[in-house]
């Protein structure tokens, strides 16, 4: 078990600014290999900010593909500075020269001939840097600082945002591009969104655990001593027999599911034991509230 201070010191690395340029950083250079090695050789469109960028590079040229990506989002970044906070605004910034500056240094491509391999690996590689980047208290800018602005003032999900983003970007993609190619481009995007949610959601995933028993204080102190988790004690009445009972409340992370099973049995056979999942669970030993 971690001691107090080594705990606060891990959730306090996750707030400092060598950690998160980490996780920008090395988020940049997923989104800009899958650019440049990936997306760029078969002329498809990623989506977000990045595909509007290669959409310019495709129809227009005149700038590399990074160039394009840096350039349409200045003025994105000067919505940005009005309307969220100075944290995520030089996060996302950094982020957002990162993404430039790699899809011009990169040289490889990726020897894939098969254009749904493309979309692919495209996606997946795209969707984990983008995930990454997300974990992190800002962003790699366009698309994802007009869908946080968004999300403050007018309560529009960034989900929704992204969604009519790129239609417009696709759109676009049919008046200058071929057909198939951006039916492939919206295939991708698909592949990216699951990708997001996959790189999100690991680590993440806690278990909402009720337990009702009549040995609900030897749980308790089980789970307190040897689980290191909070409990919470609930008031309860027997449905059929009307007889008082406490009934337990935790939240656990996934790994330790099967040790508060073994321990709720070893106590108690008779146990009712209930869980569900929860993906959004902030407090303390879990995650704290994100402020952009």
């Amino acid at each position: 078990m971690f001691s107090e201070e080594t705990k606060l010191r891990l959730r306090t690395l996750t707030f400092g600014v060598p950690w998160n340029l980490m996780l920008l950083t090395f988020g940049s250079f997923l989104i800009a290999f899958s650019v440049k090695a990936v997306a760029v050789p078969h002329g498809l469109l990623t989506g977000g900010m990045s595909g509007i960028g290669l959409l310019f590079y495709y129809a227009f040229g005149g700038l590399s593909a990074g160039q394009w990506y840096l350039l349409l989002n200045l003025p994105v970044f000067v919505l940005g500075w009005v309307f969220v906070s100075r944290r995520f605004f030089f996060y996302s910034l950094y982020g957002m020269v990162a993404v430039s500056v790699f899809i011009d240094l990169i040289p490889y491509t990726m020897p894939i001939e098969d254009i749904w391999l493309a979309v692919l690996t495209g996606g997946g590689i795209m969707g984990a840097g983008v995930g990454v980047a997300l974990r992190s208290l800002g962003s790699t800018g366009g698309s994802d600082i007009l869908a946080v602005i968004c999300k403050e003032k007018l309560n529009m999900s960034m989900g929704a945002f992204e969604f009519w983003f790129n239609l417009i970007g696709f759109v676009g993609g049919f008046a200058f591009l071929d057909t198939n190619v951006v039916l492939y481009s919206i295939a991708m995007t698909f592949v990216i969104a699951v990708a997001i949610e996959y790189v999100m959601g690991m680590g993440s995933e806690r278990k909402m655990v009720i337990v009702v028993s009549d040995h609900s204080d030897d749980i308790r102190r089980g789970i307190l001593d040897k689980l290191d988790r909070g409990v919470t004690m609930l008031k309860g009445t027997g449905g059929w027999s009307g007889d008082p009972k406490e009934v337990v409340l935790t939240m656990i992370s996934s790994m330790q599911l099967k040790r508060l099973e073994e321990l709720v049995y070893t106590i108690d056979p008779d146990a009712f034991f209930i869980m569900g999942s929860g993906f959004h669970v902030l407090g303390q030993g879990f995650s704290s509230r994100k402020t952009y």
